[in-house]
């Protein structure tokens, strides 16, 4: 999450290009929106028994289990001036003449469409919902969740892929809404949540694979280029500095406890 601002903040400078980043979670993490309560949402005992992690995000959104082996994460930084010109560019190819301002549900979709179309290429007939936040459906089963954080102009999105679900480790982890049990909501995990791999058609792919199928997809869906990049001396010292400041902080984990 710490690299996640550093490039975020560097971005607001001019200092670095738009940035697309694919990462996997190591130890296994909850993660908490930046206004959510930590006591309500997860259980700190069973999170240190399993050797979780828990760190609170600056983006919105609710809890989430990511899985060192069952996830990978995705992260997004941007100018919303440069989103807005993908965002033309898709609606010019899909021949949509309707009149419609780029607004944040326009911000989600640009990066989601090309998520959607690198999961297609996979084998993956997935679709664009809407649970609180937009997501991504295969079969009408959510595969990806997304939240996003805003800084003078500029985007940082991050979501999670899953590749397989553990329900009852997840909420192992999570805690149940109020008025819920934990099997209750582990049926519903099961019902409503599906991975990558266990749907028809989609073999597995390795890491290189994927994250080559990703960047092309991205360059197709909102004509840009890619090209692989390393963090700089700058976002590495802001790395140092907003581990210190927030996220290895227990007054941030615990900011509303």
């Amino acid at each position: 999450m710490a690299i996640d601002e550093a490039v975020l903040q560097a971005r607001t400078e001019n200092l670095v290009p738009n940035t697309l980043r694919l990462f996997r979670w190591n130890p296994s993490t909850a993660t908490i929106g930046r206004n959510q309560s930590l006591s309500t949402e997860i259980n700190m005992d069973a999170a240190k028994t399993l050797n979780i992690d828990v760190v609170r995000r600056i983006s919105g959104g609710g809890a989430v289990y990511h899985d060192f082996n069952n996830e990978i994460t995705y992260s997004v930084v941007s100018s919303e001036r440069d989103l807005k010109k993908s965002f033309n560019y898709l609606r010019s190819e899909n021949g949509d003449t309707e009149e419609k301002f780029f607004d944040v549900d326009g911000s989600y979709e640009v990066i989601i469409q090309g998520l959607m179309n690198g999961l297609g290429k996979i084998g993956l007939k997935v679709e664009q919902g809407l649970i609180h936040c937009p997501v991504m459906l295969v079969d009408d089963l959510k595969i990806s969740g997304n939240a996003q954080a805003r800084r003078k102009g500029f985007i940082l999105q991050h979501g999670t892929i899953l590749l397989h679900v553990d329900a009852e480790l997840m909420y192992t982890v999570l805690k149940a809404p109020e008025g819920a049990t934990k099997s209750k909501m582990v049926r519903s995990v099961r019902a409503k949540v599906t991975g990558l791999y266990g749907n028809e058609g989609v073999k597995p792919v390795s890491a290189a694979d994927f994250q080559k199928t990703m960047v092309e997809s991205f360059e197709r869906k909102l004509n840009i280029k890619c090209k692989p990049g390393a963090l700089t001396d700058y976002e590495k010292k802001l790395v140092e500095d907003y581990k210190v400041k927030r996220y290895s902080n227990k007054d941030w984990l615990n900011k509303f406890p």
